[in-house]
């Protein structure tokens, strides 16, 4: 009989064969065992097989073992219920129990050649019970529903332990660790609660007032391109001042007594008559020298007439 309703899809139910079942489930009974099970199709050479070895007397030997009513079925073509793995052995005298059947389509080829067998669906005999194994793409819908029912459960949790308000901005808490036993929901939505409340308490205590917005609006439009970076930064706003620049240090107590020494200067000369500018040619100043072999005054030299005497 079978636990579910018939109208339950078939990877869902699990059948348990009629109690009038006799000889238990055996090597050469478990076939006609899954013959009674919703999953077997009487269209199948199975029933095909089983009927003419009832009302065929030279087709009951088929009937007898489960080796010659399969080794028949590989004589057919069609759709066939074959066992495709029995039971393991895990200590002499005793097994698993648990039985494979594939359901398959069998089309034969040339002589010579191997059969085409396509494996439409796997079941599988665990004691009484009889299941169908799901499809990979079963597998994998019922993983995705899993992952999605838990990241579902976490978003909540994951949301009630981060806060926000303006004075303090964002605020993460560690959650509560649920106690053995406990209902997560009630824990996470307990969690939610409490954070919520505390929330709004920070925020009733810590919101700051219009003035300190005002203040830190006009310490930004008059400060605002200062800014910190590596090299720490000592002051306050308006007098910023490096702490270090990479260079050497500069001993400030040298630094200041060097500023106190007096700065000696030149002396100035106050006196009128002694400039220069102001004082009168004598005659006696020095010429500058003749330049040796540079160009001389030419002399004209004179010339002697003659005295004519009269021819």
């Amino acid at each position: 009989m079978a636990t579910s309703s018939r109208s339950d899809p078939l990877d869902e139910i699990r059948f348990t064969g009629p109690v009038e079942f006799e000889g238990g489930i055996h090597n050469n009974s478990v076939l006609y065992y899954f013959a009674t099970s919703p999953f077997y199709d009487k269209t199948s050479n199975n029933e095909v097989l089983f009927q003419q070895g009832l009302n065929n007397p030279n087709m009951m030997q088929f009937l007898a073992t489960r080796e010659a009513f399969e080794g028949r079925l590989r004589t057919m073509s069609g759709l066939e219920f074959i066992v495709a793995q029995e039971p393991a052995e895990t200590s002499p005298g005793a097994g698993t129990g648990v039985w494979v059947i594939n359901k398959q389509t069998r089309r034969k080829r040339r002589e010579g050649e191997e059969d085409e067998i396509s494996v439409h669906s796997v079941y599988y005999i665990v004691g009484e019970h009889i299941h169908m194994a799901p499809s990979f793409a079963d597998i994998m819908s019922a993983r995705l529903a899993t992952i999605s029912n838990f990241v579902s459960n976490i978003l909540p949790l994951s949301a009630s332990v981060q806060t926000w308000s303006p004075s303090t901005g964002r605020v993460y808490n560690q959650p509560p660790m649920t106690t053995t036993g406990s209902n997560p929901l009630k824990a996470i939505t307990a969690s939610t609660q409490q954070q919520s409340q505390e929330s709004r308490q920070r925020s009733d205590v810590g919101l700051p007032s219009t003035r300190d917005f005002e203040e830190a609006l006009y310490l930004h439009e008059q400060y605002g391109d200062q800014y910190m970076d590596e090299n720490p930064i000592t002051g306050r706003p308006g007098e910023f001042h490096l702490s270090s620049t990479g260079r050497a240090k500069v001993n400030l107590s040298a630094a200041a007594a060097a500023k106190q020494l007096p700065i000696k200067l030149p002396t100035i000369n106050t006196k009128v008559g002694d400039s220069p500018l102001t004082s009168k040619p004598t005659g006696k100043e020095t010429k500058s020298p003749k330049t040796p072999g540079g160009p001389g005054k030419l002399k004209r030299r004179k010339s002697s007439k003659a005295a004519v005497t009269p021819s």
